[in-house]
């Protein structure tokens, strides 16, 4: 007996030495001009893909569509904010599994480029920065800041944790990791900050990812003409955006040794968009074209986006220009992609897969079924909660001037702002550091809007003698891109005065981060127009499956589906009009749906789900 438990134990230790040897033969590099799987020249064709705007049970349906296209790489990036929830508080499990996630990409037979930042921009919150970093003394994101700099490395020293045993060296599918990310658009963005100093900083960067072990190959990634401020030494710099195959290759030959390999780490098949403006798009025909370009010359490249996905709850960034003080991106990050949000086949897909089907000698495996899809007639609110009556439970922060959301250690959602009058006031209301939307009440009774999209911070006012100021206020998206990301507190940030006073007397603060809906009791009553409100609908579903929450006719706010935060909605000017609700998140049997209502300015009795998503329908 002892013989054969020897004899057999004997095996398996071949066996494993012959595996490991087998797994360890993988390499990849970039060497002699080239990108080189296992020593032999390798052309990447990748899409991006954000786990984190995805359920996870989702994730190998869309990993799998890729691969049926034609892909062999897929890249996404890793949010810093998204997996350190609290200070210290890290979370890479479930949704947040970027383990799970890179093994279902090499289950599925892709590879994985790695973007993780620290800075990301990828109209995500704060470009992936923790809000909380801006209440830290001292510290000043993005540059050769010694108190940013210890924060950026515990995040990579976490990080590493996670990819390091992934790697391709080790057996896994992970063959780049990005240094940074577009730092020469910032660069050219900071001239009040010279050019050593950025310098500095992203060397800085490389280093962190080197010595916490992460041996991948290493890139930056920038627009051509902005290679000077963004490119790492000794770093494969790759071009966004770049369509020009001779200037892709003239920029990077100046700042890598006269030597390929040539990537378009960004080629954009969509575009982002924002609310009130109109939805983007980009022909099949023109993305069908240069893909065969970049195929015929050699030029590795990743679709920005391949599936773009959705900003689940508040974690969707915003722009500025100077038109518009904010410009907060939708919930949905559809990005006119090739797969659209919802997981479906586009014309854009079919057209770039028969493509690359005329270049691969071996048939592409089969696209995978849609997932299921329903749709249910409206289910009527039956409780109801109104916001005035909701803070009741709450206990304000006393403050003698408004605090910002950072000060009242508050990342997201919402902050009534409340203060009383003795003597009668009339004149212009203004809030100048207002981020971003208020409305405003007297006695509970709604006055107006202001609102820093349109640039809006003041209005006229008529506040009798003992009245109370109600000012609620929300954080639609910290900026993610461009100078004023150092500039992203939230909430109501400078005095609020009345015909150029300060408003003197106690600020009342309730605190409403919306991280979880409040529990709502109360039975619907009367209609009170401009009453911001909670509701709520229960309703039963006898199947499940993919479906899109109709809003037209709501006006602004958030919703949750069973608990899950499934984003903020804008119907006053679209042009999103319906929320994707996947169908991982609906339950046979009882299902809840509660929507906080801003503006209420219309008697909603209910809401349905149907079958079509409405992304580009501007309203005003």
């Amino acid at each position: 007996m002892n013989v054969i438990k020897h004899t057999i134990f004997g095996i398996i230790f071949l066996y494993s030495i012959f595996t490991n040897a087998q797994i360890s033969k993988n390499t990849f590099e970039i060497n002699n001009g080239n990108f080189l799987l296992n020593h032999q020249p390798m052309q990447i064709h990748s899409g991006e893909l954000h786990y984190s705007r995805v359920p996870h049970q989702y994730w190998k349906h869309r990993l799998m569509m890729m691969k049926a296209m034609g892909l062999n790489t897929v890249t996404t990036y890793v949010f810093w904010n998204y997996h350190e929830e609290k200070p210290g508080k890290w979370n890479w499990s479930g949704e947040k599994s970027l383990k799970n996630f890179i093994k279902t990409a090499q289950e599925v037979g892709l590879f994985v480029i790695i973007r993780p930042g620290p800075y990301v921009c990828a109209e995500w919150e704060f470009g992936g920065y923790p809000w909380w970093l801006q209440n830290k003394k001292d510290l000043v994101i993005r540059t050769d800041n010694p108190a940013f700099l210890s924060e950026c490395n515990l995040y990579i020293q976490q990080l590493a944790q996670q990819i390091k045993p992934l790697e391709i060296q080790n057996g896994g599918p992970v063959i780049m990791v990005q240094v940074e990310n577009e730092f020469g658009s910032y660069v050219a963005q900071r001239p009040d900050i010279s050019l050593e100093k950025h310098r500095i900083y992203s060397h800085k960067i490389k280093k962190m990812i080197v010595d916490a072990g992460i041996k991948s190959a290493l890139f930056t990634s920038d627009g051509s003409t902005l290679f000077k401020g963004g490119s790492v030494d000794g770093v494969l710099p790759t071009a966004n955006g770049e369509d020009n195959i001779e200037q892709l290759k003239k920029v990077v030959n100046q700042f890598h040794n006269n030597l390929g390999p040539y990537m378009v780490a960004e080629y954009y098949p969509g575009w982002l968009d924002h609310w009130a403006e109109p939805f983007p798009r980009v022909s099949t025909e023109s993305v069908v074209e240069q893909t065969k370009k970049y195929l015929e010359n050699n030029i590795s490249f990743n679709y920005y986006m391949i599936h773009g996905g959705t900003n689940f709850a508040f974690w969707s960034g915003a722009n500025y220009d100077k038109n518009h003080d904010i410009q907060p991106d939708l919930t949905s990050y559809d990005y006119d992609a090739p797969i659209s949000e919802a997981g479906w086949v586009t014309p854009k897909y079919t057209a770039l897969k028969a493509l690359f089907q005329s270049k691969s000698n071996a048939k592409l495996p089969e696209t995978p079924n849609p997932l299921p899809i329903i749709s249910f007639e409206k289910v009527q609110f039956s409780k109801s909660l109104p916001v005035f009556d909701y803070v009741k439970s709450l206990k304000p922060v006393v403050n003698n001037s408004p605090l910002s959301f950072e000060a009242l250690n508050q990342g997201f959602g919402y902050v009534l702002y409340r203060t009383k009058f003795t003597n009668p006031t009339k004149g212009i209301l203004q809030i100048k550091g207002l981020r971003d939307y208020a409305n405003i009440y007297v006695n509970g009774k709604w006055v107006g809007e202001l609102n820093r999209y349109y640039k809006k911070y003041e209005l006229d006012i008529d506040i009798p003698a003992q009245a109370q100021l109600d000012i609620l206020v929300e954080n639609m998206g910290r900026i993610n891109y461009g100078a004023e990301i150092v500039n992203n507190l939230k909430g109501i940030i400078s005095p609020v005065t009345i015909n150029n006073k300060n408003i003197e007397g106690s600020w009342e603060m309730y605190k409403m981060p919306f991280d979880t809906m409040p529990k709502i009791k109360e039975n619907i009553g009367q209609f009170q127009p401009h009453q911001p409100i909670l509701k709520q609908a229960d309703f039963n579903l006898s199947e499940v499956g993919d479906t899109f929450l109709d809003m037209r006719e709501f006006g602004k706010g958030i919703v949750f589906v069973n608990g899950k935060n499934i984003g903020r909605y804008w119907s006053k000017v679209g042009p999103q009009l319906t929320l994707f609700v996947p169908g991982v998140w609906l339950k046979k049997g009882r299902n809840t749906i509660q929507v906080f209502e801003q503006i209420n300015d219309k008697d909603v009795t209910g809401v349905s789900g149907i079958k079509s998503h409405i992304v580009d329908q501007l309203v005003k």
